[in-house]
């Protein structure tokens, strides 16, 4: 670097220092290093991913031959690195304040090890969402097509792991893996949220399910769908209280439909058609359904004034 460089980036780093002193939340140096490691969170969530489905994904570091001694080597990675990163974020609640680290590390260990508990029953009810996967699309070739690609396999998995430790009380991993899902898929589902068994998502994209929705079973919900909130401008106030839907049991919701405020029930058997917006509750058995909009065709040119594509007709909606 040339003198002249040299000068500038140091001024820069007087600059910059200088602006760190402002006192902001984002100014934060010191706990810069004891915040938890998104990308070890998300190498933790692959792990997981291996240990649920273990003829699919695996982890090409182990040579071990055997499904006992892999798994147990998994299990030992997963054990170490979450007790690690739970020891750091329960900093951030009250009655872990002023607590020594190896108090926090044995409190991670004792909550990581309840979180494996649940290994099974995760593994469980992902097997109804990968059955009514299947069963529920015929653009499905096989079961481990859906496994490798279905992106709405892949978000109810996080969810249904980070739901877990939400569950357990543990701060900030389960959002960090479900908005690690949220990148990747383009579905939005806050670990707080409750999901019933066989619950299918169809495309997904742009999907969200808030923290306080509850999912019943055999649910089905294409892309677009949104369970929400009908306000958030309470802000902090709102927080802990239901603000979501529940959906019951057998509820299909087709593309596009919102279904907003914490008091709304859609009833068990109901079908909710696209682009619907609801916020009260509907009965159970009910179709919901949107008129259809009516549809202005034109033949021949446009008006030489309005700017086209020199179509020969468009139509307006």
């Amino acid at each position: 670097m040339n003198h002249r460089l040299e000068n500038d980036v140091n001024r820069l780093v007087e600059q910059i220092i200088e602006d760190y002193k402002k006192g902001r939340d984002i100014d934060d140096i010191v706990e810069n290093f004891t915040n938890p490691n998104k990308d070890d969170i998300v190498k933790i969530l692959d792990q997981i991913r291996n240990i649920i489905f273990p003829g699919y994904y695996k982890n090409k570091s182990y040579r071990i031959y055997t499904v006992r001694n892999n798994l147990s080597m998994q299990l030992e990675d997963v054990l170490y690195n979450l007790s690690k990163q739970i020891s750091i974020v329960l900093k951030y609640l009250p009655e872990y304040a002023g607590k020594e680290e190896r108090e926090l590390l044995y409190e991670g260990e004792r909550l990581s090890l309840q979180f494996l508990e649940k290994i099974t029953k995760i593994r469980e009810l992902i097997q109804t969402d990968l059955q009514v996967a299947y069963d529920g699309d015929p653009a499905a070739f096989n079961k481990p097509e859906i496994i490798f690609s279905y992106p709405g396999l892949y978000a109810t998995m996080v969810n249904r792991i980070a739901h877990e430790l939400y569950l357990l009380g543990i701060p900030l991993i389960p959002r960090i893996m479900t908005e690690h899902a949220h990148t990747e898929t383009g579905i939005d589902i806050h670990p707080g949220a409750v999901l019933g068994k066989y619950f299918f998502i169809d495309h997904g994209t742009g999907m969200v399910i808030g923290e306080t929705a509850i999912i019943g079973d055999n649910v089905k919900i294409y892309q677009g769908v949104t369970i929400g909130a009908l306000s958030t401008r309470g802000g902090q106030k709102l927080h802990g209280k239901k603000r979501h839907p529940t959906i019951e049991d057998n509820v299909t919701i087709y593309a596009g439909a919102s279904i907003l405020g914490g008091d709304t029930v859609i009833g068990h058997d109901s079908v909710i058609g696209g682009n619907a917006f609801i916020t009260t509750s509907i009965p159970a058995d009910t179709r919901v359904s949107i008129k259809n909009q009516e549809s202005e065709y034109r033949q021949g040119k446009r008006n030489s004034k309005e700017i086209s594509q020199s179509e020969e007709w468009y139509y307006i909606i």
